[in-house]
């Protein structure tokens, strides 16, 4: 400590030095001149040696030439009255004299002169609060920058997580530890020192993090993956030593590291090369986890939405040693999470909450938390004081659909050509057994599209069977079919359809191994850059003649669906006048005025939907064409 303080006082010294020095070269006067009594300066008069003087109050500047050839200044200076005796001297001899207002030191003077030396002790003094306890805050963008929210100041429980049991069931045990660990150690268990929380984006992986933190009581380290990484080498792995041990204060606690894919990427990968930051960020994060020094007490929770591209270091036993997935949520979880976010909210009698559960598969726990917000706002800006179904269902359309563009100015042929695009692709759907009821359709631009058809799920799905997607295939196909048998003609409107229908084709062929002719094979290898976390290309490994088979295969698939779609809509083409005429007229059609359309003039169609399997309803479909 004593030699530390003498380095310091010396330097401090070496400052002040340099200080002083600075400033009396900035403040040294640009001319030379001689300070002379007055006396003199009446002899250098007589003697003719002043050519020019000028009067500032009292002081007196005498020049030998003239003051426009003097660049350096004036030559002499003196003090005293400039009474009438010497001006008439001045008149005698012929030297130019002239006056001028002696101005006092300005605050904007002092301030100019004084900049310098004061801008040099700021500098001085920040620069000396960096260097301070030994230099460990010299690079002070090596601190770690995790947020620790106290285990007061966390009020998240298990309670506001909803629609993942399982999820919280597997973090369970962590709570328990925490609250009790020697009902662990006593038999010789270890918890687990970190658990990844895996699953697509919006499902509430931070929420069951902050959840399992309140519950258990701890305090609770926050920080995400970026921002271990800056543009200077070493500063993430130093930013992971210091989380660490702020850690180790607080212990027990959790560190929660948000987006974890952002540092713990496959090492090896990078387009850096193999020394790159990423890589000393990642090689800190696992000497931490697990290294020579032990962490008791330290739980480190992470979330990712892409496990695959994490280097196999950080899941390995004794790091992360759990994965817990956190899916997307079923009917009866998603109706738990909107009774969790309308809890505070006041509803109308006639919400059922789990009608829009059903209307709303494949949403995440913030796609719900959204459409709750939509609707609160739709019913706040026209004057609702409850939220009501139609709230709901107009925050669902905008949701899924997209806002309205009434605005949008539309020709009314465009406009007919919508309608019957967008009852092509609702008739097939409806006359197509196995498919997806139809929600809505409407000829009103939403998003970027100028009319929307919506079909919805009646349940969740985790597999699809050839026979839906090829029912998928010809239902997106039905707007193309419909442009060609009214009008003779084809329109970029289709353009998605196609994409999608083609993209269908080609997972079944080279996938899902769905094509009789190519077989149960897959096609294919993806070649993924870990680096940017992405598929830029698929890798052919396959020859060029088994290219020109799937090739023909995904046309084939396509084009017999498009021709199955054209049929079904040659042989009702009386309903797809009738559906157009109603959608021009009224521009929106839901499910049940599509139902009542269909069973006027098709009722044995109507009671297929929903009641029959895919395999039982292309038979009863057989059947009726037959007779």
């Amino acid at each position: 400590m004593g030699g530390q303080l003498f380095k310091n006082l010396i330097l401090w010294l070496v400052i002040f030095v340099t200080i002083i020095a600075v400033y009396q070269f900035l403040h040294t006067p640009r001319n030379s001149y001689v300070e002379i009594p007055y006396s003199e300066f009446l002899a250098s008069l007589e003697r003719g040696e002043i050519k020019e003087v000028v009067f500032k109050g009292d002081e007196i500047e005498a020049y030998k030439g003239r003051k426009e050839e003097s660049p350096k200044g004036f030559d002499f200076e003196t003090v005293g009255p400039a009474n009438e005796d010497l001006i008439s001297t001045l008149k005698t001899k012929g030297i130019v004299f002239s006056f001028k207002e002696q101005k006092e030191g300005s605050l904007m003077q002092i301030l100019f002169n004084w900049a310098p030396l004061i801008l040099l002790v700021v500098i001085m003094v920040l620069f000396m609060r960096q260097l301070q306890a030994g230099g460990t805050k010299a690079m002070s963008f090596g601190r770690s920058r995790a947020r620790m929210v106290s285990e007061n100041q966390n009020k998240t429980t298990f309670k506001d997580v909803a629609g993942i049991d399982e999820a919280k069931e597997e973090v369970q045990e962590i709570v328990e530890f925490l609250k009790n660990p020697k009902k662990f150690t006593r038999l010789g268990g270890r918890i687990p020192k970190g658990v990844l929380l895996v699953g697509p984006p919006g499902t509430g992986k931070t929420l069951l993090a902050k959840a399992i933190a309140g519950e258990a009581g701890v305090p609770f380290f926050i920080i995400s993956g970026s921002d271990f990484v800056e543009m200077f080498v070493g500063v993430g792995a130093s930013r992971v030593r210091d989380l660490f041990i702020q850690a180790k204060r607080h212990v027990p606690c959790i560190v929660f590291v948000d987006e974890l894919d952002a540092v713990g990427r496959h090492r090896g990968a990078g387009l850096g090369g193999g020394h790159d930051e990423r890589e000393q960020t990642l090689n800190q994060l696992l000497v931490e986890m697990d290294g020579f020094e032990p962490n008791e007490g330290i739980i480190v929770l992470s979330a990712t939405n892409r496990p695959d591209v994490l280097d196999p270091a950080l899941l390995r036993p004794g790091r992360f040693d759990r994965q817990v997935v956190v899916p997307r949520p079923d009917v009866r979880g998603r109706e738990e999470i909107l009774k969790v976010h309308t809890r505070d909210t006041p509803l109308e009698n006639d919400i059922n909450l789990t009608t829009v559960a059903r209307s709303t598969p494949g949403f995440t726990g913030a796609d719900l938390e959204n459409l709750v917000n939509e609707a609160a706002l739709r019913a706040a800006r026209i004057g609702r004081t409850k939220i009501s179904m139609q709230d709901f269902e107009f925050a669902k359309d905008k949701v899924l659909m997209g806002v309205e563009r009434k605005s949008l100015i539309i020709s009314d042929a465009e406009k007919k050509i919508t309608a019957y695009h967008e009852g092509g692709h609702a008739l097939v759907a409806k006359l197509t057994p196995g498919t997806d009821p139809i929600h809505k359709v409407t000829i009103i631009p939403r998003g970027l599209a100028l009319g929307v058809t919506q079909q919805i799920p009646i349940e969740d799905k985790y597999t699809l069977s050839k026979t839906y997607l090829n029912n998928s295939i010809t239902v997106l196909l039905g707007g193309r079919a419909a442009e060609e048998i009214i009008f003779g003609d084809q329109t970029s409107g289709a353009g998605n359809d196609l994409e999608r229908a083609t993209e269908i084709a080609r997972k079944m062929v080279c996938e899902w191994g769905m094509s009789d002719k190519v077989g149960p094979v897959t096609f294919g290898k993806r070649e993924e850059q870990i680096f940017l976390g992405k598929d830029l290309a698929r890798h052919k490994d396959y020859s060029e003649a088994t290219a020109l088979e799937i090739d023909k295969e995904i046309k084939r698939i396509v084009t017999e669906n498009y021709k199955r779609a054209k049929i079904i809509l040659e042989e009702n083409v009386d309903l797809l006048h009738k559906l157009a005429e109603v959608l021009l007229e009224r521009e929106v059609v839901d499910g049940k005025e599509l139902d009542e359309l269909v069973k006027q003039r098709r009722p044995e169609y109507t009671s297929w939907e929903g009641s029959l399997s895919a395999k039982e309803a292309v038979a009863r479909r057989s059947n009726v064409e037959d007779s």
